[in-house]
């Protein structure tokens, strides 16, 4: 689930620095419906500016673990919108994979449904137990792979010289992140299973 989420955190930010920083998402010719609406809502200016920004938070909120629900609750509000323009625009396929994110926001959603309940049951008397937080290392791997993904996604030139050896440092880091996250879930879990044992 915590990879899910980096993964959903991470589909917004290309699109969205892209957006933010000014840039068309799109070249697609304006005598097309799917062109002519990208160009208009380009045109809109800090509107267009506003969802990237909006797509960027809850990215990074996404990654954090400890406010993905908030992050998810945001990626959910903003898919919604995108889902919707891809199917009602007729996009050829990017429809499916819009809709495969929504399922991986609901699926969020239902993992987190225990935070949700104080507010679906509002003014009933109920007893919650407590969650503990994500631990410390999985936090960490987030800021790692928000810095690195952030940096390789962010719109521009294709990386020569000293910029193409950061890139290529920082897709070391998230893989380097990825397999440390997944040893320590792994030592852990036989851990776990020695003291069952």
């Amino acid at each position: 689930m915590i990879h899910l989420r980096y993964l959903v955190g991470f589909a917004f930010f290309p699109s969205g620095l892209t957006k933010l920083i000014g840039n068309r998402f799109t070249v697609l010719s304006t005598d097309t419906p799917i062109g002519y609406f990208f160009e208009a809502m380009y045109q809109t200016g800090f509107y267009w500016n506003f969802l990237g920004l909006s797509q960027v938070i809850a990215g990074i909120l996404l990654m954090t673990q400890r406010l993905a629900l908030l992050g998810t609750l945001m990626f959910l509000a903003i898919l919604s919108n995108i889902w919707i323009i891809t199917i009602s625009l007729s996009f050829t396929g990017t429809w499916v994979i819009t809709s495969l994110m929504m399922i991986a926001v609901i699926i969020l959603l239902i993992w987190d449904h225990h935070k949700l309940i104080p507010i679906l049951r509002y003014n009933q008397p109920m007893t919650i137990k407590a969650y503990p937080d994500p631990e410390r290392s999985w936090i960490n791997a987030g800021l790692t792979y928000t810095v690195c993904l952030l940096y390789l996604s962010f719109p521009g030139s294709v990386p020569d010289g000293l910029e193409l050896w950061i890139s290529r440092g920082a897709v070391m880091v998230i893989v380097f992140t990825f397999l440390f996250t997944h040893y320590k879930v792994y030592k852990n879990r036989n851990a776990l299973l020695k003291n069952q044992a």
